[in-house]
């Protein structure tokens, strides 16, 4: 038994590409022996020395195509249609070589012994194809039929000692389906060390080197410690990745199954657990004051933030939820997933937040008290082409919204930004901005209290690169990253959603709230830790490539504008920033011109005034460069 899993663990991680280029070769030579044997009837009336002086020629040549093709480089337990195109790419490659040589040894009359018949060079072509696609499958097959005849078993590794690791012992080795094998503990801990936990063994991580992984047969590690930092997890789950064993992680005590772990909930690390974000704390009790028995209305509601918001607002008792978006189809979902929620009184309107009369008839009929303005266009290349929608939406059509809401006596204007409004390089961070200097100008025009929120890319988000980089992953690779040093800030939509909330709940009106992010993330770094992750090696299976930086886009990103300084709350998480003041009635002038300009659909015209009421709007990789 132990032999057959020690064959399937080989097979299932990958086999070496070296070893596929040799079969590749010597099966290309036997093809080329095969074909001799067909052209003279299956017999042996052929000059044996010709061929014996043809073998290394041929050797070479191979070599050099399938070298020069990369159809080696394929995971053979994965062969698809690439794989197969590729080999085709190859021996063509090398049919056409010796076919070419041939023909000029023969025009030269030299090199006797290589002037291979031409029908010998069509039969090879076609023997060497057929045989290297069908050792690929044949190679597929083997592996699916024993991993599917074989109850295999997975030997581990289980990283903490503690009551969670203890609790993660019983719940692997308790169900006989299951067919975990513990090798034993891995424990930071110095008193642990060396000692046993029903017979089985506590090792230090110094202890866990390749050796030691490939002595044992460890498949996977399964970090089981509930307090945790992101640095230490990354830290551990860097150490194991390089050792070629899978990682996963126990959940949170709070997502258990009543109180109780399955093996079945021990997921696979991802991404978002590295990034991910301690928990937040928030006073349940003065969010649940803030929105009892209150109307509150989202645009963008169906939107990765808006959608979260939506959900938060609707654990707490508010009286009316007013769901605005544009997007049939992505609002329909989340009315949907809200058909739960059979204790408030929810709305999913259809609607433009552009459309004023439209606007004005919902606020009218549902009177809001508190708005989260979600809407917006975000996707920089996108709107760097697009110059007329990012305005149309981002400032205009929140103009509407907030005009509406002084209009009909809103509490609060909470808004949505981002911190590609921090001195902007392209146009949709710098709508964004005015976006912000309009709700500013606001500040003390009738009872509605205007917050702006400030924050960086949410961890799967629509526009987030960690999807992207999924679906790369999934479809071969390689992933895209437009600078090798490009840095972005990163949040969980659940977190930036929450500190959003809270925000709304402290602010007077007029502030700009800045969320802490942390640590910038190299998103290269990023996509190497996902291709890790996937269970791949970087570059022999999964390669990055560097596209160059796209439309207005910027290598680093930041939270406060030149001349702001940030002022701190009760809470960490959430700071104030002490904006620059500005000449109320001036900026507004300027932001009602620029929406008239902007309906005449001249880009440079529109960009020229966002400047002007932007100064630090200096444009990147942009034809708008000439305007700076």
């Amino acid at each position: 038994m132990k032999a057959k899993i020690f064959i399937i663990k080989r097979l299932s991680k990958y086999a070496s590409q070296w070893v596929v280029l040799t079969v590749d070769v010597i099966l290309v030579i036997l093809s080329f022996i095969f074909a001799y044997f067909v052209r003279f009837d299956f017999t042996f009336e052929f000059n044996k020395v010709k061929l014996f002086y043809q073998l290394p020629f041929i050797f070479l040549v191979g070599l050099i195509s399938f070298l020069l093709v990369g159809s080696y480089k394929g995971i053979i337990r994965h062969t698809g249609t690439r794989d197969v195109f590729n080999v085709f790419k190859g021996t063509l490659l090398m049919s056409s070589i010796i076919l070419s040589t041939v023909l000029i040894f023969r025009i030269l009359a030299i090199l006797y012994n290589y002037n291979i018949p031409i029908s010998i060079t069509i039969i090879h072509y076609f023997s060497s194809t057929f045989a290297l696609i069908i050792s690929r499958f044949i190679f597929k097959a083997f592996y699916e039929s024993i991993s599917n005849q074989i109850n295999q078993y997975t030997n581990v590794l289980i990283y903490g000692a503690g009551n969670s690791g203890l609790i993660t012992y019983e719940a692997l080795t308790k169900n006989n389906k299951t067919n975990y094998i513990v090798i034993g503990f891995i424990e930071d801990d110095v008193n642990k060390i060396g000692k046993k936990i029903n017979q089985v063994k506590i090792y230090n991580s110094a202890q866990i080197t390749r050796n030691f992984i490939e002595k044992h047969a460890i498949q996977e590690v399964i970090i089981s410690i509930q307090t945790i930092s992101s640095n230490r997890l990354l830290e551990i789950t860097d150490a194991l990745i390089k050792q070629n064993v899978k990682v996963k992680i126990v959940p949170p005590f709070n997502k258990w199954i009543d109180g109780d772990l399955e093996a079945s909930q021990i997921k696979s690390i991802k991404i978002e657990d590295l990034l991910g974000r301690n928990i937040i704390n928030i006073d349940n009790s003065i969010l649940k004051k803030e929105f009892n028995q209150k109307t509150v209305l989202i645009t963008g509601a169906a939107g990765s933030i808006g959608s979260e918001i939506s959900r938060q607002v609707a654990s707490y008792n508010c009286e009316k939820l007013i769901l605005i978006d544009q997007a049939e189809s992505s609002l329909y979902n989340l009315q949907q997933e809200f058909k739960s929620f059979k204790n408030i009184d929810k709305h999913f309107v259809v609607a433009d937040i552009r459309n004023k009369r439209r606007m004005a008839t919902l606020f009218s009929e549902y009177k809001p008290e508190i708005i989260f303005h979600a809407a917006a266009y975000k996707h920089v290349p996108l709107m760097e082409e697009n110059t007329y929608e990012a305005v149309n939406v981002n400032v205009f059509g929140t103009q509407t919204v907030m005009d509406l809401a002084i209009e009909y006596e809103v509490d609060k204007f909470v808004m949505i930004s981002t911190d590609k409004a921090v001195n902007p390089t392209n146009v949709m961070g710098a709508s964004k901005r005015i976006a912000e200097l309009y709700a500013m100008c606001l500040k003390n025009n009738g009872k509605t209290k205007f917050i702006t929120t400030r924050f960086g890319n949410v961890l799967g988000s629509n526009g987030s690169v960690v999807p992207l980089f999924k679906r790369q992953i999934d479809a071969g690779g390689p992933l895209t990253v437009t600078h090798k040093d490009i840095t972005r800030y990163f949040m969980t939509i659940q977190e930036a959603s929450q500190l959003v909330l809270e925000a709304g709940t402290m602010g007077k009106g007029g502030e700009i709230y800045v969320f802490d992010m942390g640590d910038s993330v190299k998103i290269f770094d990023l996509a190497l830790k996902m291709i890790q992750l996937s269970g791949l090696k970087y570059p022999e299976e999964m390669d990055i490539k560097i596209t160059g930086l796209r439309k207005g886009e910027k290598i680093y990103e930041e939270l406060l504008a030149n001349g702001e300084n940030t002022l701190q709350t009760y809470n960490q998480k959430i700071m104030i920033s002490k904006v620059r003041d500005i000449d109320v009635i001036d900026t507004k002038k300027k932001i009602i011109e620029l929406c008239l300009i902007n309906e005449n659909c001249d880009n440079y015209s529109t960009v020229k005034k966002i400047k002007e009421i932007v100064p630090e709007y200096i444009s990147n990789n942009s034809e708008f460069e000439k305007l700076d």
